[in-house]
C-alpha cells in the first residue's frame, strides 16, 4: 500500500493531466456535435477492427467443424452424380434389394461413404493411408477412395473399424485413366515413379492422340473401383518414349496427399459381378493357351 501512495505522489502531475484530458474528451464528445460525430466514427472503427479480429480467431477454432460439414455436403453431392447410376435393361431382371432406384428408372451403381484420415505417409516409395472406417461400416477390399480434389487410392486391407488404403503415391499402384477432352480418350494406366509426391506418370499414350499440356486426366470406364470421369490430374510434361511410338506423360496430381483429412470411400454395387466375370474370362484364356 505504501508503494502505491509513493507511486501516486511521484507521478501525481502526470496522472492528474491524463484525468483532466479524459474529462475534456468526454465533455467535447457529449456537448459538441462535431466532436461527437468524430469520436463516434473512431469508436466504430476501433470496435469494428476488434470484432473483425475476434471473428477471424473464432472461425479458426471452428475450422474442424466446418470441414466436417463440407465433407458431408461433398458426399451428398457425389452420391447424386449421374455417373453413379446405370439405366435398367428391360431384357433382364436385376435382383438386388440394396440397390437404390431413382425416378428415371436407373439403378445406383456407386455410393459414397465419408471417412476421416487418421494416418498418412507421402515420403516413402510405398505410401499408405489409414481411414476411420471398416467392415462394420461396409468397407471392403478394392474399394476406391476419392478426396475433395481427386482420387486417392484403393482399399487394400480392412479391420472392423479401420481400413488401409494404397495411395496413388505407391510404386505398386495402377489406375486406369483417360483424357477428358476429345474423342480419342486413350485409356492407359496411371502410376508413380517414387520421386515427387506432386506428380504421377501416364505411359504408353499413343502418338495418334492430340496431347497438350494442361489436358485433364480422369478415371476411365475400365476401372471397377472408380466411376468414370473422376479427377486425377493435368498434363504437366510430354516426353517421347525410347522406341518413339508413344508418349510418356508427367501428370500433376489434383490431390494434395500431404493435406488429406476427409475422403470418401466408393462402393461399386456391381463389383462382385464384374470381378467374377473377369476372373472367369482370364481362366478360360489361360486354359486355351495351355491347351494349344
Amino acid at each position: 500500500m505504501r508503494n502505491i501512495f509513493l507511486f501516486i505522489r511521484q507521478y501525481f502531475n502526470l496522472i492528474t493531466f491524463f484525468i483532466l484530458q479524459l474529462i475534456c474528451v468526454i465533455s467535447l464528445s457529449k456537448f459538441s456535435k462535431t466532436h461527437e460525430a468524430f469520436f463516434s466514427t473512431e469508436a466504430n472503427e476501433i470496435t469494428g477492427s476488434i470484432n473483425t479480429q475476434y471473428n477471424k480467431l473464432n472461425r479458426y477454432f471452428t475450422l474442424i467443424e466446418a470441414n466436417k460439414e463440407l465433407a458431408l455436403e461433398n458426399t451428398k453431392l457425389k452420391d447424386a452424380l449421374k455417373t453413379n447410376f446405370v439405366s435398367s435393361d428391360s431384357t433382364r431382371v436385376i435382383v438386388a434389394d440394396s440397390l437404390i432406384k431413382d425416378t428415371l428408372n436407373r439403378y445406383r451403381k456407386y455410393s459414397y461413404l465419408p471417412a476421416l484420415v487418421v494416418n498418412n505417409s507421402v515420403s516413402q516409395e510405398s505410401n499408405y493411408l489409414m481411414l476411420e472406417r471398416g467392415a462394420k461400416q461396409g468397407v471392403k477390399k478394392d474399394m476406391g477412395v476419392v478426396g475433395p480434389l481427386g482420387i486417392v487410392g484403393k482399399v487394400v486391407s480392412v479391420s472392423e473399424n479401420y481400413c488401409v488404403v494404397m495411395s496413388l503415391l505407391n510404386r505398386n499402384s495402377k489406375v486406369s485413366a483417360m483424357f477428358k477432352r476429345g474423342k480419342e480418350q486413350n485409356a492407359s494406366n496411371i502410376s508413380w515413379d517414387g520421386k515427387d509426391a506432386h506428380y504421377l506418370t501416364m505411359e504408353k499414350v499413343s502418338k495418334a492422340v492430340d496431347v497438350k499440356k494442361g489436358d485433364t486426366i480422369v478415371t476411365s470406364t475400365y476401372s471397377p473401383s472408380f466411376p468414370s470421369l473422376l479427377m486425377i490430374g493435368t498434363v504437366a510434361d510430354i516426353k517421347t518414349d525410347a522406341i518413339g511410338n508413344n508418349y510418356t506423360l508427367k501428370i500433376k496430381a489434383a490431390t494434395n496427399f500431404s493435406a488429406l483429412q476427409h475422403v470418401n470411400i466408393i462402393a461399386n454395387h456391381y463389383y462382385e459381378e464384374q470381378y467374377r466375370l473377369d476372373s472367369l474370362t482370364k481362366k478360360q484364356q489361360l486354359n486355351l493357351s495351355t491347351s494349344e
